[in-house]
Order: structure tokens, then C-alpha cells, then sequence
């Protein structure tokens, strides 16, 4: 049997993001405009910051994503990392938008023989599918740490994202993200 994994993948790679960036919005929602703009300590990023990074790689990463390199010449990595006078929530906020409707967009247009072709990241040779791979990584790495500081931040207001502690016994998840209780014995 001849099975093409290309499009299940592609198709996977979309849900996977979008559940992504709604868990990173939903954990963002939670917090104030003074606590998305609180690093911990002076060494550490801010919500906002870690908002602005990830929208200015996507825009980068994905502009002209099969024609031009990924990090392109417009790009500023350095001043991700800083809060600048025009970098408001809102505005950072519509970055972040742009950033993943780019993403998603630039995925949902790919074909499944695009898979095999060659773009270039910094000047280094990778399948779409290896750097597909290795922006999702990326991102879901920035995710876990939005989660885990608006939860710090939000203190004891936080409400879980996900099963809450202590409640994990006879719950599971289908794949449709429903949870259920199992039926019988285990």
C-alpha cells in the first residue's frame, strides 16, 4: 500500500499550533497589562517579551517561506528582547496575530511534496518538513513558558488550563479533546 503521510502530517502540524496558541491566549487572558509587562527578575523575559519574540520569528520564518531564507534582513532579533515605548499590549498583541496567521497560513497553503523541498534558516539547508519541526519545537517551548509565568503571576486566581490537580483519576482525553471517564477496569 502506498500511504502518503504528507497531508495527515500537514493537517496534524495546523491543529497542533492552533491548540498552541489558543493554550498561550488562554494563559495570557489570565493576567493584567502591569503583569504581562513584569519580568521576574532582570535576567528573565516578561510575558510581553516572550509575546514579541515569538511573533517577530514567525514573521521572519515564515514570509516567502519556500523562496527566502528564514531570517530575513528586516529582522531584529536583539530588539525582541526589549520593551520599547510602542510596545503596548494591544500592539504586541496584534503581532502575535499576525505572527501566527502567517504560520498558519504559509502551512495550510503547503502541498505534501512540498515537504521534501529545501528552505534555508540563518544560511542552513532543511527540509520544509525539518524546519516545520523545528518551528514547532520552537514555539512550543515559548508556550510553556507563558503558561508557567501568567500562572506565577496570576497567583491564586489562576484557573487550570487543563485537568485540575487531584482530579486526574478517570479522566482521559480523545483525540477530539473531550474528556470522558473510561468505562470498566484498567
Amino acid at each position: 500500500m502506498d500511504y502518503h503521510i504528507g497531508q495527515p502530517y500537514l493537517s496534524d502540524i495546523v491543529r497542533q499550533l492552533e491548540k498552541l496558541r489558543r493554550l498561550a491566549e488562554d494563559a495570557l487572558r489570565q493576567v493584567t497589562d502591569e503583569q504581562f509587562f513584569l519580568a521576574p527578575d532582570p535576567d528573565s523575559n516578561s510575558l510581553a517579551l516572550i509575546v514579541k519574540h515569538v511573533a517577530g520569528n514567525m514573521r521572519s520564518r515564515w514570509r516567502d517561506f519556500l523562496t527566502a531564507d528564514g531570517e530575513k534582513p528586516d529582522r531584529d532579533r536583539d530588539r525582541e528582547f526589549e520593551r520599547e515605548a510602542t510596545d503596548t499590549r494591544a500592539a504586541l498583541m496584534d503581532r502575535w496575530e499576525e505572527g501566527w496567521s502567517a504560520a498558519l497560513s504559509t502551512i495550510r497553503a503547503l502541498r505534501p511534496d512540498d515537504l521534501h523541498r529545501t528552505v534555508t534558516l540563518r544560511g542552513e539547508p532543511h527540509t520544509v518538513l525539518e524546519a516545520i519541526n523545528r518551528q514547532v519545537t520552537h514555539y512550543a517551548y515559548h508556550v510553556g513558558q507563558i503558561v508557567y509565568l501568567a500562572k506565577h503571576l496570576a497567583g491564586p486566581s489562576w484557573r487550570t488550563l487543563s485537568i485540575p490537580r487531584g482530579r486526574s483519576r478517570g479522566y482521559d482525553v480523545r483525540k477530539d479533546g473531550e474528556v470522558y471517564r473510561p468505562k470498566g477496569g484498567g
